[in-house]
């Protein structure tokens, strides 16, 4: 385990902190129409998976926060798409922290290092995760004395996804997504993640998603979204072939619609023996739902080996933030 602040015995800070965040997968994703702000609002079934980010946080007297990408980066991550200054998610997170703390702004300075596992703009929190990894790890580092639940609080500034990866485990999110009530979901769920080449962005996805319901293409909800229960059910319990039916992400439509193949790839992972098959959050990253680990793998290697792209077992809910 990395060292938090400081060693009570010499009173020296240490030279690093690391901490670590879950990506995250939308079992559910229902979608209201535009608010005033811009903003919809959601309902949505969370779920922390075993691909995560890192964050490794260390001291500079400079005042300056600074980021880089380590090298051991995953190669679905390309290094172009990512900020490495102070637009990038973590640092806005440190420097969020240190505004919190009230810190000298001149003294107390961080450079993050990310090592990134999650697709990059795939609809699986990955900037999120980050920033979950950052505030843990600065606060750490900071001696902050901070719980969770405060990091969560302080991370809803950065967007909805951010206070979930603090937390981890499985959610309701409802408002924005960020009004979470934890579930408990002992059972583990089963997935096979694909990433995309390239990425989505978000607020694309939902500028098309508001298009194709003025234009008639999709229905347009009358009301705020609520959460299917039996979904929440089937979760809780472990069903996974009722989970399979009940799995919902209205950002569907116009992922695929803005990337054809995203439908194409669903199908092959219906033919290849998963329960179900999802584009995870605003995409493009597809999710197949499978029984079991071993069912997780075979699938994977079924659909490399078919599709020449890379798949990858996973299972959730994971742990949120920590520092390892």
């Amino acid at each position: 385990m990395s060292p938090t602040a400081s060693n009570p015995e010499s009173g020296r800070l240490f030279s690093h902190v690391t901490a670590q965040a879950p990506g995250k997968v939308n079992l559910s994703l229902a979608v209201g129409g535009p608010r005033p702000d811009g903003y919809h609002p959601v309902a949505s079934v969370y779920l922390a998976v075993s691909m995560a980010e890192e964050v490794t946080a260390t001291p500079r007297a400079d005042g300056d926060v600074t980021v880089s990408l380590a090298d051991n980066s995953s190669v679905f991550v390309d290094p172009d798409l990512i900020p490495q200054d102070s637009s990038n998610l973590a640092a806005r997170a440190a420097l969020l922290l240190r505004e919190h703390l009230g810190l000298d702004p001149d003294t107390h300075g961080v450079h993050l290092e990310i090592t990134k596992q999650v697709p990059v703009a795939g609809g699986m929190g990955g900037g999120s995760a980050d920033a979950a990894a950052s505030l843990m790890a600065c606060a750490a580092l900071w001696d902050a004395g901070l719980s969770r639940q405060d990091l969560a609080s302080i991370g809803a500034a950065l967007g909805a996804d951010v206070p979930f990866a603090v937390m981890g485990g499985a959610a309701v999110g409802l408002g924005v997504g960020d009004e979470l009530t934890p579930l408990l979901a002992r059972h583990p769920v089963h997935l096979v993640l694909v990433p995309a080449a390239t990425g989505l962005s978000t607020p694309q996805v939902y500028a098309l998603l508001d298009r194709l319901r003025e234009e008639g293409d999709l229905p347009t909800p009358e009301t705020d979204p609520e959460v299917d229960r039996d979904l929440v059910q089937a979760l809780t319990a472990g069903n996974a072939e009722e989970l399979a039916l009940l799995l919902r992400n209205d950002l569907q439509v116009p992922a695929a619609t803005m990337v054809p193949e995203l439908s194409d790839m669903l199908d092959v992972g219906l033919e290849e023996g998963a329960l179900a098959g999802q584009v995870s959050g605003s995409g493009p990253t597809v999710m197949f739902l499978t029984r079991s680990a071993e069912e997780s793998f075979q699938l994977a290697a079924r659909l490399e080996d078919r599709t020449g792209v890379a798949a990858i077992a996973v299972h959730g809910p994971v742990h949120g933030a920590r520092v390892l």
